[in-house]
């Protein structure tokens, strides 16, 4: 016990008041209750002090020259490094126009002179003891939330590694061109992240859903639709598988209902299948080995124009013209 109290720092009051008997009958209780006091006859001086000490807890008298115990009050209070600090009023008036004031300003308690020790003893006490507690359930809470960004990381990191998983099991599989499916992938995020801007899917898109995306794009040309689906039943819920499966089994549905297999239309698609449609439509038509047809960028446009509100989005279409230049 004896160790734990040498290690603990003992606690700083300031005591501002104008009036130098006042200062000394609350230095000697605050001494004689084992505490530091620091004393001062003005809030100018006050505040100079707080930032050279950092006290545990002001005592404030609220009659004072040049600047009153309110305006002190309110200053602290507004100051994101001085507002957690307790403060009790002293005043000779009892008004209770006076008490309220000095509460809604921020201030923890009110005492009137003259002084009774045992009062001022308990006071003190009582808003130190409240103090320390709500700075120990901070850092607690502080510690807490760590601990959970941590365990949360860890199972998005763990939800990453199965989707890697499959990745290289795509990879490994014939007819796998790496370049292409990082083009894929690519345009899909550039065509995601312009989506994000615009007013209709701004709410729509966030980033982890566009890093979603952008792992799972490789995806859509595998089109092994029953190792996801087998996988998502002995999984937790993991959005990257889910979205895997959203891209797979809709990629051949058409916005005016006439693909497969469901015969989806409009908003019945996944929104990650129905960016990935438009995204594989401008790869497919820009292919560059050599083994189809190059077309122009005017006859690109001509072509998915005629697709726009038959194949995919319209509206995606319309984000996807204004930032062509910036897909590969």
């Amino acid at each position: 016990m004896e160790k734990e109290q040498k290690n603990k720092v003992t606690p700083l009051i300031l005591v501002v008041d104008d009036v130098e008997t006042n200062r000394f009958v609350l230095r000697d209780i605050i001494t004689e209750m084992g505490y530091r006091p620091v004393l001062t006859e003005n809030g100018l001086q006050a505040l100079k002090l707080v930032e050279r000490h950092k006290p545990q807890l002001i005592v404030l008298d609220v009659a004072m020259p040049e600047m009153d115990g309110y305006e002190f009050c309110q200053i602290m209070k507004e100051n994101v490094n001085t507002r957690d600090i307790p403060i009790i009023f002293i005043s000779a008036f009892d008004d209770p126009a006076d008490v309220v004031k000095g509460f809604n300003l921020g201030g923890e308690d009110y005492i009137t002179k003259p002084f009774i020790p045992e009062v001022v003893k308990a006071r003190i006490g009582i808003h130190l003891k409240l103090s320390e507690t709500s700075k120990n359930l901070a850092d607690m809470n502080r510690k807490l939330q760590t601990s959970i960004s941590e365990q949360l990381r860890q199972m998005e990191q763990e939800k990453k590694n199965v989707l890697y998983t499959l990745l290289r099991a795509v990879q490994e599989s014939d007819g796998y061109d790496k370049a292409q499916m990082e083009r894929l992938s690519y345009n899909a995020r550039i065509l995601a992240e312009a989506m994000q801007l615009s007013p209709k899917y701004g709410d729509l898109i966030s980033d982890k859903y566009i890093e979603t995306l952008e792992l799972a794009a490789p995806l859509y040309e595998w089109g092994n639709l029953a190792i996801l689906s087998d996988i998502i039943k002995i999984e937790e819920y993991n959005e990257f598988i889910q979205m895997a499966i959203d891209i797979v089994e809709s990629k051949r549905e058409n916005w005016d209902g006439s693909g497969q297999p469901n015969g989806k239309r409009g908003e019945e698609i996944p929104l990650s299948a129905q960016i990935m449609i438009v995204a594989s439509t401008y790869c497919g038509l820009t292919m560059r080995d050599g083994s189809d047809k190059e077309y122009s960028v005017e006859e690109i446009f001509e072509i998915m124009q005629k697709e726009a509100g038959v194949k995919f989005n319209p509206d995606i279409f319309v984000i996807f013209r204004k930032i062509y230049r910036q897909l590969k």
